[in-house]
């Protein structure tokens, strides 16, 4: 039996996998007012305008961005051998790396992450990479080769993508549950001020229109995120904080993080890359505010990472929980 775990809530769909599955939860947070209006976005940057922020459906959004502890257990449990390339050596080599280590040889790789680095958000991750992190959510957790029953196929069909072309084809599937959020899902929960249907956003994701601090204090005092402003919210050998660390600085709906730490891939294609939002550590104020469309080249690098949404809400989960399980034993 395959589990989906929500915020506390444990789904079990009738299917099977290889062999057990690891345990990774995914906190949510739910966000509502299905019609709401978009805002102008993009003013500010180098990218196109385009309005960002209309949703109308409810949906689930990661409460924190996904942990170097979180892509580990999933590491450990696909990428024995690693054909597409889902950990990156400077994981662990380079001084911004989330410290994840590989050990052994092709065939039989384990990976462990340093105690205090397991709380922080992974990066040197690609697009491609969260995409298969998704698919393997969506599929339960399985443990086995990196394939269409673990990563390759769930929300998203990538089937051994890996060039830039293939990579910018991929696009979520109908029945997808676990996601890279879209721009819109993204945007949404971030800046929306969760008062109904209105196109009411704040300027910053941690429910001000002031510009954050990048103090690290305790308690929070709120319209905090860690970024450079000249100086670093912490330093070495660290860089990003704990997931939530800012405890009162969340946005509307109830998500952390979504300014600073790292940059969060969406599902936008912007020219020849995909889309991020939301700075980083090591860049500026400017760079968590609403008007930003970032993009990113489609490898992996220091300062990205990602969160998952889940499509649709809790309530609906069982029934596409089935028709997966369903799909997964076609395959079989």
């Amino acid at each position: 039996m395959a589990r989906y775990k929500v915020a506390g809530l444990v789904v079990m769909a009738a299917f099977y996998v290889a062999a057990a599955s690891a345990d990774v939860v995914i906190e949510t947070v739910t966000v509502g007012n299905p019609g709401n209006v978009g805002e102008l976005s993009g003013t500010g940057g180098p990218n196109p305008d385009r309005v960002c922020g209309a949703v109308d459906y409810a949906y689930s959004m990661g409460k924190y961005e996904v942990t170097a502890g979180q892509y580990t257990e999933f590491l450990n449990a696909v990428a024995a051998s690693d054909p597409y390339e889902l950990y990156n050596g400077h994981m662990w080599g380079n001084e911004y790396g989330c410290k994840i280590q590989r050990l052994g040889e092709a065939g039989g790789y384990a990976y462990a992450v340093e105690s205090d680095w397991a709380n922080r958000p992974v990066n040197y991750v690609s697009w491609a990479d969260a995409a298969r992190f998704a698919n393997w959510m969506h599929n339960g957790q399985p443990v086995g080769p990196q394939g269409l029953s673990t990563t390759e196929h769930g929300s998203y069909f990538l089937n051994g993508a890996m060039s830039d072309a293939e990579v910018l084809a991929v696009v979520r599937e109908a029945d997808a549950i676990w996601v890279i959020p879209s721009e819109d899902e993204w945007y949404k929960a971030a800046y929306h001020k969760n008062d109904g249907v209105t196109g009411n956003y704040y300027d910053y994701p941690t429910s001000s229109d002031d510009v954050p601090s990048n103090e690290l204090v305790d308690p929070d005092p709120g319209n905090n995120a860690t970024y450079n402003n000249s100086n670093w919210t912490i330093g070495a050998p660290y860089y990003r904080t704990e997931v939530g660390a800012h405890e009162n600085s969340y946005s509307p709906y109830g998500t952390y993080d979504q300014g600073g730490n790292v940059w969060e891939y969406n599902e936008a294609v912007i020219g020849s890359e995909r889309g991020l939002r939301g700075g980083a550590f090591s860049y500026i104020s400017g760079s968590m505010h609403a008007n930003i469309r970032g993009n990113a080249p489609l490898g992996e690098r220091y300062y990205a990472g990602f969160r998952l949404a889940m499509i649709p809400e809790p309530g609906a989960l069982a029934i596409l929980a089935i028709m997966v399980g369903l799909r997964v034993l076609r395959q079989r």
